[in-house]
């Protein structure tokens, strides 16, 4: 994600400390989401919380996620536990082509803008897991 220091410092003068710990917990949220949905179900999936002032890094998020090479459920599983943060309850949707155009899944929040959603027949929705829309100390 990030290559050369003049790249981090380049991040901190353009959004401050809160947009380099954005970044960084975006880079660990994929690695970690990628390595559980290898031996276990989204339900099952855990994501540390953003860090403090990561709600106001919406563009260096996006940035980090297409950097970290995210696939669409790692970017949205990621999108979710982020917006769970900031206590918005975003729902992951997956969907499908038929077979008989060339059989494609995908994988986007509910009310993103996404342009590949409209062609998709949904096939499942995970709402926000409710532990990720605790408040900070809360259970």
């Amino acid at each position: 994600m990030v290559r050369t220091p003049g790249a981090v410092l380049r991040m901190h003068r353009r959004g401050g400390m809160p947009a380099v710990r954005t970044a960084l917990w975006a880079v660990r949220s994929v690695r970690l989401v990628r390595r559980q949905l290898v031996r276990r179900t989204m339900a099952e999936v855990h994501l540390p919380a953003p860090p403090p002032g990561a709600a106001g890094q919406r563009t260096v998020l996006l940035g980090a996620l297409r950097r970290s090479e995210a696939n669409c459920l790692e970017r949205s599983l990621v999108l979710q536990r982020w917006y769970g943060g900031q206590r918005i309850a975003r729902t992951v949707v997956i969907g499908v082509t038929a077979p008989s155009t060339g059989f494609h899944a995908h994988a986007w929040l509910d009310g993103e803008p996404d342009g590949e959603a409209a062609a998709m027949t949904e096939i499942l929705r995970r709402p926000a897991p409710p532990a990720w829309l605790a408040a900070a100390g809360e259970p």
